[in-house]
């Protein structure tokens, strides 16, 4: 078995001045001589943001690039190696596969091989989504007030619209066919026998008249 340690801070002032790197490399060192191990090297990333992902980072690669079954990575903190919910849970699920542990002093050990490793997952689990529930949310926001200025923001194009030098326009015969498909529903008819009356599949019909409805509230 292999130890290494991982420490990183987000500036180049605080990676020349050293005291964080000094005490996160003091906090791995002391965690592995508690279980006695020796730490073959201590990944040292400095000024690089959390939020990059740790695959992306000089030596946040460098580190997975060279971990193997058996080899233990020991940080300090959770938030030294991740500030994403969904690449922390990605790394230490391609951590625990191929059975690399990885011990969170802040959370008490290894994260991806004791009794706390199933919390941290559904934790982190939870957390991912609502993060890229939040990104979906934010794309969808974009799109609506780009739709809402007549600007193509990209993807399908919208039935009713036509893409004319980078903006939407109408286009007469879908928005015809919206007005009807609108007033047929009004009056009470299903969608599969509206998607009949326009040569249209039931499900497009009530993508369609959905899209609208959330575009008027």
């Amino acid at each position: 078995m292999k130890v290494y340690g991982y420490v990183r801070v987000s500036t180049s002032e605080q990676a020349t001045n050293g005291d964080s790197l000094e005490t996160q490399k003091a906090k791995v060192t002391g965690y592995a001589m508690m279980q006695g191990w020796e730490v073959s090297e201590i990944f040292v990333e400095g000024g690089v943001s959390g939020s990059v992902p740790l695959a992306d980072r000089p030596q946040g690669r460098r580190l997975l690039g060279v971990v193997g079954k058996g080899d233990m990575v020991i940080t300090p903190k959770l938030d030294r190696m991740f500030r994403s919910a969904s690449d922390a849970l990605g790394t230490l699920e391609e951590l625990k596969s191929q059975g690399t542990g990885l011990v969170m002093i802040d959370l008490g050990g290894d994260v991806t091989g004791n009794g706390i490793s199933k919390l941290v997952f559904t934790i982190l689990s939870a957390v991912a989504e609502n993060e890229r529930e939040r990104i979906r949310e934010r794309i969808r926001e974009v799109k609506r007030h780009l739709a809402s200025q007549g600007i193509y923001g990209g993807g399908k194009t919208p039935y009713g619209y036509d893409v004319i030098d980078g903006r939407l326009v109408e286009n007469p015969v879908q928005q015809a066919s919206i007005a009807e498909m609108k007033a047929a529903r009004a009056k009470g008819d299903s969608f599969r026998k509206i998607a009949e009356t326009q040569g249209l599949q039931a499900m497009t019909v009530k993508r369609i008249l959905d899209r609208i409805d959330r575009h008027v509230d």
